[in-house]
C-alpha cells in the first residue's frame, strides 16, 4: 500500500489530528456542557413513555439545542428544560442539585416551607394544590386540594415550572411567603401570608374506635407513601388487630402519592390474590404487580377518597376496588395516571422522567378522569380537626358501611 494511503487511514482513526504540529481537534468533541445536555437527551431518547416525543424529531431538537454557545452551567440547564418543554408534559423535569436533593428528602424524611404538594393542571397548564400535608402552615391557612396558586410572593406562576414554584415555596423556617390563591370552591381569590416551618412527615396515623354497637374498628390515615409507609402501616394493622379491631376504615384523603414500590406493598398488605397495578410503556408492553399471598387481614375494609388523592393512592385504591376487597367513599380522585422515574445527571442534578402509564386491575386508565368511588359523598369544607369525626359525612358514611359489614 503506498504510504500516502496508509497516512490517510490511519488518521480516520485517530481521534485527534496532529498538523504541523498543531493540535487540531475535531469538530465532533464535545465540552462539558454539551456532554451534560447530550446526557440528558439520551435518557429520555431511551426512557420517555411516548415514543413520537410528542410527534416532534428528538435527534434534530437535540441538534438544535447542542449548537447553541453554552457558556456556562445556568445556560445549559436552560437548554436542557427548553428540550424538555417541548414533551408538553409538566412531570418530565429538570431537577438542579438542590431541587434534586429536596425532591429525594421528601419521600423519606423532613423538609421546610409551607407543606403542598402541587402540580399543573392538564389542560390549561394552572398551578394547582393537589393537597396541603397535615399540620403544615398552609394547612392550617385553610388551602384546600384543586386550589389554583396565581402568585408566589407577586410573582405570577403562568410560565413558572413546577420545581421553580417548589423552590420559591421552600425556606427557612420562620420566614414569610405570601401565596395569591384562587379557591376552587368558590372561585374567589385571596392572599395568604404564610410562614414556612419544618414539616415533619410521619406517614400514618392509627386509632382503634369503636361503633354505637360497640364493634371495634382500626382507623388508619395515611398521609403519603413515603420510604417507610409500608412498614408503618404494617405496624398500624398488627397493633389494631391485636387490640380487637375488626374492620378497618382506610383514609387515603389529601394523599398525594409518593413512591409506587409503597403503593404495591401497602396494596399486598390488604390482597391475597389478584392484579394491583398494570404499567404500559412507550412500546404498549403491559408489565404488571401482582399480590403474594402476604395480606395481614381479611377483614372489612372501607377506604376514604377525595380530589386529593392522587397517583399511588389511586393505585391502591383502583387495586382495592376492582378486587372487591374495599368499598370507596367520598369524591372522585385526582387523577394522576402516570409514572415517573428519578435519574442521576453526573453533575449532582436529576431527571424525572415519565416513562409509562398505569391501569387498575379492570384495565381502566385514569389520567386526567380520576376514579368513582362506590359511595359518593359531598364534604363540607372542614378543619383538620374535624377530619373523621361526627362533624365529617364522608368518614360518617364510612363507619355505617363498616358497621353493616362487621
Amino acid at each position: 500500500m503506498p504510504r500516502r494511503l496508509v497516512s490517510c487511514v490511519l488518521a480516520a482513526f485517530l481521534p485527534i489530528i496532529l498538523v504541523w504540529g498543531v493540535v487540531v481537534r475535531p469538530a465532533w468533541a464535545l465540552t462539558d456542557e454539551q456532554k451534560l445536555l447530550s446526557e440528558s437527551w439520551g435518557i429520555v431518547n431511551r426512557a420517555y413513555v411516548d415514543e413520537s416525543f410528542n410527534h416532534q424529531n428528538w435527534w434534530l431538537l437535540r441538534e438544535k439545542q447542542i449548537k447553541k454557545p453554552l457558556r456556562n452551567r445556568e445556560e445549559t440547564y436552560l437548554a436542557i428544560e427548553e428540550m424538555l418543554a417541548s414533551l408538553d408534559d409538566p412531570f418530565t423535569r429538570l431537577l438542579r442539585p438542590e431541587q434534586y436533593r429536596s425532591l429525594r428528602v421528601s419521600t423519606s424524611g423532613e423538609l421546610t416551607g409551607v407543606g403542598l404538594q402541587i402540580a399543573k393542571e392538564a389542560e390549561t397548564g394552572a398551578l394547582v394544590v393537589v393537597t396541603p400535608l397535615d399540620a403544615s402552615p398552609a394547612d392550617d391557612a385553610g388551602i384546600k386540594p384543586r386550589d389554583r396558586i396565581l402568585k408566589i410572593d407577586g410573582l405570577s406562576t403562568d410560565n413558572m415550572t413546577l420545581d421553580e414554584a417548589a423552590a420559591k415555596m421552600r425556606g427557612n423556617p420562620g420566614t414569610e411567603v405570601i401565596l395569591t390563591v384562587k379557591s376552587a370552591e368558590n372561585q374567589l381569590t385571596k392572599d395568604f401570608t404564610l410562614l414556612r416551618d419544618y414539616i415533619t412527615l410521619n406517614p400514618v396515623f392509627y386509632e382503634l374506635r369503636k361503633t354505637e354497637d360497640n364493634l371495634a374498628f382500626g382507623y388508619l390515615r395515611l398521609r403519603q407513601f413515603s420510604a417507610n409507609a409500608t412498614s408503618e402501616v404494617t405496624n398500624g394493622i398488627n397493633n389494631l388487630i391485636n387490640a380487637g379491631a375488626k374492620g378497618f376504615i382506610l383514609d387515603l384523603r389529601n394523599n398525594p402519592g409518593g413512591l409506587l414500590q409503597s403503593g404495591v406493598e401497602i396494596a399486598r398488605l390488604w390482597l391475597n390474590q389478584g392484579a394491583i397495578v398494570y404499567t404500559v410503556d412507550r412500546r404498549g408492553s403491559l408489565g404488571g404487580f401482582d399480590s403474594t399471598e402476604s395480606a395481614l387481614t381479611d377483614a372489612p375494609l372501607v377506604v376514604l377518597v377525595n380530589g386529593g388523592t392522587a397517583s399511588a393512592s389511586e393505585i391502591l385504591a383502583g387495586a382495592l376496588q376492582d378486587n372487591h376487597r374495599a368499598l370507596l367513599v367520598g369524591e372522585k380522585t385526582f387523577g394522576k395516571g402516570l409514572i415517573q422515574s428519578l435519574f442521576d445527571l453526573s453533575d449532582g442534578s436529576g431527571l424525572a422522567v415519565t416513562v409509562a402509564h398505569y391501569e387498575t386491575p379492570n384495565h381502566t386508565d385514569i389520567n386526567k378522569q380520576g376514579i368513582q368511588p362506590d359511595r359518593i359523598v359531598k364534604s363540607p369544607n372542614l378543619m383538620r380537626s374535624q377530619l373523621a369525626t361526627e362533624a365529617d359525612p364522608q368518614y360518617q358514611e364510612a363507619v355505617d358501611l363498616l358497621r353493616y359489614q362487621m
